[in-house]
């Protein structure tokens, strides 16, 4: 089996592809395995004659041109359930700073800047009895609820249809309810993007969701960049028309819009939402189980995205 890559991986998880490692060019490759970072083009699908399996490392896709393989009848697999713990933390880690000001006060504090300590300074805001508004309630989604609800919040979800009876029942029949987008966005403290990327739902967050939002509300984005329009977002967070944002991913990563570096109502993150150790190599784990469970034609054993 020949294997190329378009970023090298971790080593640990490509001890279990075989005895021996192929790094092989990609026009010789029968399988690719590729990062969420890099992008598989038509070009780069049409130049590999042999290429039967794309290999993706990460659970979004939007970085391969999905109908050049389809053309070409080539298999394309992701890896969904080590992402899953990981992006939730992180995302529920952003929405505690951002509340809790936590690094904003860190940065104060080494610049000393901070305000002196009293009782009615550094004042911040409590999650606990707070809404949870979650877009697009996968697994993520749902990891994330898990942990709101555990933490005293009620969550508003939205997404293409309604959890069943037993997935709410799991999560805490009480504290979650399904809503219209727009009945979330006015009613949640907390707006979190946890949906995949498609063309339909760029700028799902453009300047009209903001100002449905209250003014004490906060955007949580641990999805994908092009979910939200930055330069609104940027206008909207100067105005005051939500009372901050956290970020991990960007409209046109690595880049992040400038004015976003200056405010201190935001808290950025490089992209780390599986950026964990065990998580890392757990994915690397499964892009090998997909690579093995193809080779050996066991395809009830993939995670196939086509």
């Amino acid at each position: 089996m020949r294997i190329a890559f378009t970023t090298l991986l971790p080593e640990e998880g490509f001890r279990r592809i075989a005895s021996h490692e192929l790094y092989t060019p990609l026009e010789l490759a029968e399988v690719l395995v590729s990062t969420f970072d890099k992008p598989v083009t038509r070009e780069m699908i049409m130049s590999a004659n042999n290429l039967q399996l794309v290999a993706n490392f990460g659970v979004g896709f939007n970085n391969i041109d999905l109908e050049a393989c389809r053309e070409r009848g080539i298999r394309v697999t992701n890896t969904p359930n080590p992402v899953i713990e990981p992006t939730a933390e992180l995302a529920f880690a952003l929405m505690h700073d951002v509340a809790r000001r936590t690094a904003e006060f860190d940065r104060k504090l080494r610049a000393g800047k901070a305000e002196p300590f009293g009782v009615m300074n550094n004042l911040s805001h409590s999650l606990y009895g707070k809404t949870l508004g979650i877009i697009g309630m996968g697994r993520i989604g749902q990891a994330l609820a898990r942990r709101a609800v555990a933490s005293g919040m009620r969550v508003v979800y939205h997404n293409r249809r309604p959890l069943g009876d037993e997935a709410i029942r799991r999560l805490g029949d009480e504290a979650i309810r399904y809503v219209s987008k727009e009945e979330l966005l006015m009613e949640a403290d907390f707006v979190s993007l946890n949906l995949p990327y498609t063309p339909e739902v760029k700028h799902i967050i453009d300047g009209k969701a903001l100002r449905m939002m209250k003014p004490t509300a906060y955007l949580i984005n641990t999805a994908r960049g092009a979910h939200v329009d930055e330069q609104a977002l940027v206008k909207a967070l100067k105005e005051g028309e939500i009372a901050g944002a956290a970020m991990d991913v960007y409209e046109h990563e690595p880049q992040i819009t400038p004015e976003l570096l200056t405010l201190d109502n935001v808290v950025l993150s490089p992209h780390t939402g599986t950026g964990t150790w065990e998580g890392r190599i757990a994915m690397c784990e499964n892009v090998c189980d997909n690579i093995l469970a193809w080779q050996n034609n066991e395809i009830d054993k993939m995670n196939i995205v086509l």
